[in-house]
């Protein structure tokens, strides 16, 4: 799979970059998910995330991770088929700040939380959500999966 990395904040360390890529790799292949496929993954301050919470959820306050897919199919779009054609599965956006600020309210480490976000984010362009009971089971339950398989898990 192919994943793009911005880091708009400049304190993401290339340890982390390699461990999310390896990560989502991992759970794309544990959700069969085609090596074409591309993702990017954005890190932002809290003021931004805000802003995109605001503008597009209407929200206004930070978020922790907000995800954009690409894929999903609305009412009365056609699904475009073409074997030339990229899966363009779509933009996940984390905040670092948040992701720091969680790492220390949970108790586990900064790697950790950023990776549960990543996946977080990832699930959620898969179309995996938690706005009833039961999506949130199979989502969250999900999360801790590939996590644990994928070796990060809650310390």
């Amino acid at each position: 799979m192919h994943i793009d990395f911005h880091d708009e904040t400049n304190t993401i360390k290339e340890e982390y970059v390699d461990m999310l890529h390896r990560l989502l790799s991992f759970a794309a292949e544990q959700e069969n998910i085609t090596s074409e496929a591309e993702v990017s993954v954005n890190f932002v301050d809290n003021k931004e995330i805000q802003i995109i919470n605001r503008n597009y959820r209407q929200i206004d306050k930070p978020t922790d991770v907000i995800s954009f897919a690409l894929e999903e199919e609305g009412e009365g779009e056609i699904k475009v088929i073409g074997e030339e054609i990229p899966i363009v599965l779509g933009d996940i956006i984390i905040s670092v700040d948040k992701a720091q600020e969680q790492a220390l309210e949970y108790n586990h480490s900064f790697e950790r939380e950023l990776g549960f976000l990543a996946l977080h984010g990832f699930l959620h362009l898969l179309g995996y959500d938690h706005m009833q009971e039961d999506e949130e089971k199979r989502m969250f339950g999900r999360q801790e999966e590939i996590l644990d398989e994928f070796g990060l898990k809650r310390q």
